[in-house]
């Protein structure tokens, strides 16, 4: 794991506010820093998450193209063969 750096953001007070807000006492957070580390965490995995979505998409629009390969059970010769065909 990489040490962690620091960034500098600068917020209007109204956004500060808010941020230190959530974080202190009766809050799930410690510290402000926690906080936005958590939110950039949860807009990262929602983005892998679209992410993924769209290559299933992607997956079933070419079953119904009928652009499919039958599955050996061994991905790496099916890709292979696929790597052939399209080096043809």
């Amino acid at each position: 794991m990489s040490k962690p750096q620091s960034l500098n953001i600068p917020l209007t007070d109204k956004l500060k506010e808010f941020v230190v807000s959530q974080s202190g006492d009766d809050t799930m957070y410690s510290t402000p820093s926690e906080y936005v580390r958590d939110l950039i965490r949860h807009d990262y995995e929602r983005k892998a998450a679209a992410d993924l979505r769209s290559s299933i998409l992607a997956g079933y629009q070419d079953l119904l193209e009928g652009e499919t390969v039958e599955f050996n059970g061994n991905l790496r010769k099916n890709l292979e063969e696929l790597n052939d065909q399209s080096n043809g």
